[in-house]
């Protein structure tokens, strides 16, 4: 009898802690409807063939081969001679029945003091233009649960037509960062 005693004592006990936990906890006071806007980020930065000897360079795979598989420096700015600021990577197939493949995906990875991790840049919808806008899904390091609009344009610069430099505006949304636990 005492055993279930105590054993109801302490569900009791357990009941009334969760409650007062939720109704005093400074967290649940904060509402979502006060600052419904959530951190922004926009950036800009241009996509060139990086700087190797011509002897080292291999081709980037035509639209008419199927694929297109590219590793590209993110440059400050247009000039072939800006700061690099990361790298571009991505595999592309801009088939009709791989549309939604897990492979269409083109990485940016920056390498900053203030900017450093990657994104995920979706390419589900490739067409043929100057102008595309892809979807950002994720990302790492500070870029971590990023989610957004990328979009790529093509530049009328001196680069040849096989391998053209883009401007890339990145315009990126995070989850609240004043609850992400340090450490």
């Amino acid at each position: 009898m005492l055993a279930r005693i105590i054993f109801c004592f302490a569900v009791v006990l357990a009941i009334v802690v969760v409650v007062l936990l939720s109704l005093l906890s400074p967290v649940s006071h904060k509402s979502s409807s006060k600052n419904p806007s959530r951190p922004w980020l926009a950036l800009s930065m241009y996509i060139q063939q990086p700087h190797i000897s011509t002897s080292s360079i291999q081709p980037v795979a035509q639209s008419d081969a199927g694929a297109f598989i590219f590793h590209r420096a993110l440059t400050e700015g247009p000039e072939n001679t800006s700061r690099v600021v990361g790298k571009a990577r991505g595999f592309i197939i801009p088939l009709e029945h791989f549309a939604n493949s897990a492979f269409n995906i083109i990485y940016l990875t920056f390498e900053t003091p203030e900017f450093n991790g990657s994104l995920s840049v979706e390419a589900k919808h490739v067409e043929d233009g100057d102008r595309q806008e892809l979807t950002v899904v994720g990302g790492t390091g500070y870029f971590a649960f990023a989610r957004g609009l990328a979009v790529f344009m093509q530049t009328k610069s001196q680069s040849s037509a096989a391998d053209p430099a883009y401007h890339v505006n990145l315009q990126l949304r995070f989850p609240n960062r004043s609850q992400i636990i340090p450490g």
